[in-house]
């Protein structure tokens, strides 16, 4: 099946209801107390520096370790990390001492925990949560890349993880702010999407060194991030830079996981540290006054898979909040106490400072000299189309489930591909820089996810058909090596070409089949015109391609909005009469040769081409008269090699892209060397020029007779590596 990718605005909109008891309960009902939200939030005291410590875990949804790997607490010679003690431990943790809070970010983990429970341990999170004393934020199903995800996709992950919350929860478990606290730069858009999906405030971690150590200066970490010039106010919101990434004040990470010093308070011991401890806390509160507007600071007390063991951290910062602030009796102004991110932004809102604004991106977002984090933009491409796709299908599979009405019995197989796609957008998935293991993992679930909602999409083509028996269908899932083994070993085929756009769209449909005469016929047998062209050579010479076709058949369908058509695609036998259209190679030529250029046009567009090289040259729009000058070149680049012990010898890899610029040109990078040899295909549909760049880089330019757009479909490999 062909399906095209299309494009989906989702908005949504949250009220803020009441979180209190509408009837009367008794003290021991765990659903009875108090309120959730900005009303719950603890008081700072006036006039001094109000400390918001903000107790948290970051959880990857996959890195190191598989998502399934890190819930269990598996492969410990990996990573010691297990999300399933987090959540236990924490809960508990909060239970001894009404004051502590904690917050929660990724709802994948969260959820496969919460449907572990048992009904006791459902009433004591539901009190928690009412309480505001445990307190969802962002509430996406993973924390999403900013710089390789589609909007849809986000728009994907955030409306998954928010309707368990939602239904869960109410109106208690409805997160009021962004935390976006380990992508590795940040884009304007991420922020419009974070204002018009209701949230109130949005918190950073990561920005270019340069920029963080100019905004530390001049009082500028927190601003007004202005989302979108169209949208307007709309698309505003307030956004903060925490201090330290997301991570605690240097030397005071109290995780079993670190070496940092415990709280040793009875003066008895001869490691006895109260006092160099609380001395070296304030000062790090008061150098951070000096970098933020208000008397209210937020100090983040947590780091990745931290909190496994939650009584270590709470008492220790119990201790630290109890003497810090016993020296406000000799005068200290400051005041600690536990905190949440909305709580914090609540504190703002009531200072009534006023804000810069910014409208621009954080990206690209660099650590240090020579340690710009852009290489995970090309990252595992194979994956990244993967996802993509799967994006593209869910998208399918969500609309036919809905036309067809098929309910609750479909829901597990929407699910699974929801489930995979929005685990897919976490930070160290799509963009490549998980572990190879793990990145076999999130194909795997996405594959898997595939699967599942093809039987949804079969389920409701049949019934929208109102057929009498059921279809049998298959589906072409390597169409993008040619290889669709019901076209290239059938007689006979019904096509089944779903849109998904709400208006009607013509396609071009290109489909492997063998070398022979075909009839194409659609609607009321309406017989369709097509084109068979020879397969680029470089597509029948790809390692593991296992099919028989030699050729692909091209013709042009007409589709519905929102809905199908049938084609009928049947092989005739030798000479059998049909409306195929002839396809020649002009020709093909070798690098150097000298000749007037060429040209391929339809009515809208003409390209023309350096007959020596192949290689595009100018582009003329035929309805305005107008032509622009295209130069395109193929190169490469050779990554720096270093230990990472230090900037100058800093590697570049899946995260950085940092290249070897001895011997290669202003750019760092290295053309290819090849015979830079071409061919012209022409034909009534299509027409195409094919450049073999090298033995491993090609690319084919396609022009069809009907369309404003030329397509561009190029292929890289295999690398020769070494």
């Amino acid at each position: 099946m062909e399906l095209c990718l299309g494009m989906i605005v989702l908005c949504f909109v949250f009220g803020y209801g009441d979180c209190r008891s509408h009837r009367d309960r008794s003290p021991d009902d765990p659903y009875s107390s108090t309120v959730c939200g900005y009303e719950s939030c603890p008081k700072g005291t006036p006039g001094q520096i109000n400390v918001h410590l903000i107790s948290h875990t970051h959880d990857d949804v996959g890195w190191l370790k598989t998502i399934d790997q890190y819930y269990y607490g598996a492969k410990s010679d990996i990573q010691i990390a297990g999300v399933q003690y987090i959540l236990d431990s924490v809960v508990d943790a909060l239970l001894d001492d009404p004051s502590r809070r904690f917050i929660y970010v990724e709802t994948a983990f969260f959820w496969k925990w919460w449907l572990q429970q048992d009904d006791l341990m459902h009433h004591t999170v539901h009190r928690l949560v009412k309480e505001g004393r445990l307190e969802f934020i962002s509430g996406a199903w993973s924390m999403n890349d900013e710089a390789v995800c589609h909007y849809s996709s986000i728009i994907e992950n955030f409306a998954w993880g928010l309707r368990k919350l939602n239904d869960t929860f109410g109106a208690c478990g409805r997160p009021k702010i962004g935390w976006q606290i380990d992508p590795f730069g940040h884009s304007r858009e991420q922020a419009a999407l974070f204002a018009m999906l209701g949230f109130d405030g949005l918190f950073l971690g990561r920005i270019d060194y340069q920029d963080i150590e100019k905004r530390r200066k001049t009082k500028t970490m927190e601003m007004i991030w202005e989302g979108s010039d169209s949208l307007g106010k709309m698309s505003d919101i307030f956004t903060g830079i925490l201090p330290n990434v997301y991570w605690p004040p240097s030397t005071f990470c109290f995780d079993l996981l670190c070496n940092d010093p415990p709280i040793m308070d009875d003066p008895r011991l001869e490691d006895y540290n109260v006092v160099e401890r609380v001395a070296t806390f304030m000062e790090v509160v008061n150098n951070q006054s000096l970098q933020y507007k208000t008397d209210n600071l937020i100090i983040t007390m947590g780091n990745d898979f931290n909190y496994q063991n939650a009584h270590v951290w709470f008492k220790n910062l119990d201790k630290l909040i109890k003497y810090v602030n016993a020296k406000q009796t000799n005068g200290s102004k400051i005041n600690l106490f536990y905190s949440t991110p909305s709580c914090y932004l609540n504190a703002l809102h009531q200072a009534n400072a006023s804000w810069p604004t910014k409208d621009d991106d954080f990206f690209p977002y660099a650590s240090g000299e020579h340690t710009v984090w852009s290489g995970y933009y090309t990252s595992r491409p194979a994956l990244k189309r993967m996802e993509r796709e799967a994006s593209a299908f869910l998208l399918t599979c969500k609309q036919i489930d809905a036309l067809a009405q098929l309910g609750p019995a479909d829901q597990h197989e929407v699910s699974a591909l929801r489930d995979a796609v929005s685990v897919a957008q976490h930070h160290d998935a799509v963009t490549g820089t998980e572990r190879q293991h793990v990145a076999d993992d999130y194909a795997l679930r996405l594959d898997r996810g595939v699967k599942e909602c093809q039987e949804t999409v079969v389920d409701g083509i049949n019934r929208i058909s109102n057929v009498t028996k059921p279809l049998q269908f298959e589906f072409c899932d390597l169409l993008n090596i040619s290889i669709c083994s019901i076209t290239e070993n059938s007689k006979e085929v019904a096509l089944v070409l779903w849109n998904p756009l709400s208006r009607t769209l013509n396609h071009y449909v290109q489909l492997p089949v063998v070398d022979g005469d075909y009839d194409i016929t659609g609607p009321g047998g309406t017989k369709i015109p097509f084109q068979i062209t020879p397969l680029p050579k470089h597509t029948l010479l790809l390692p593991g391609r296992l099919s028989n076709a030699t050729h692909e058949i091209l013709f042009r369908a007409k589709l519905p909005p929102l809905g199908y058509t049938a084609y009928n695609l049947k092989k005739l036998a030798k000479g059998g009469v049909s409306l195929a259209g002839h396809t020649s190679i002009l020709r093909k030529r070798a690098s150097g040769f000298a000749d007037d250029d060429f040209v391929i046009k339809n009515e809208f567009l003409a390209l023309t081409f350096d007959q020596s090289s192949g290689s595009l040259k100018y582009l003329t729009n035929l309805e305005t008269n107008t032509t622009i000058s295209i130069s395109q070149t193929f190169a490469y680049y050779v990554g720096s090699v270093g230990n990472n012990t230090k900037e100058p010898l800093r590697a570049s890899g899946a995260y950085i892209f940092r290249p070897n610029c001895t011997g290669a040109g202003p750019d760092c990078s290295r053309p290819l060397e090849g015979n830079g040899t071409y061919e012209i295909v022409k034909g009534p549909l299509v027409q195409e020029v094919r450049q073999y760049i090298c033995a491993w880089v090609s690319q084919v330019i396609r022009l069809h007779a009907t369309s404003k757009k030329v397509h561009f479909e190029w292929q890289v490999g295999p690398i020769p590596v070494g």
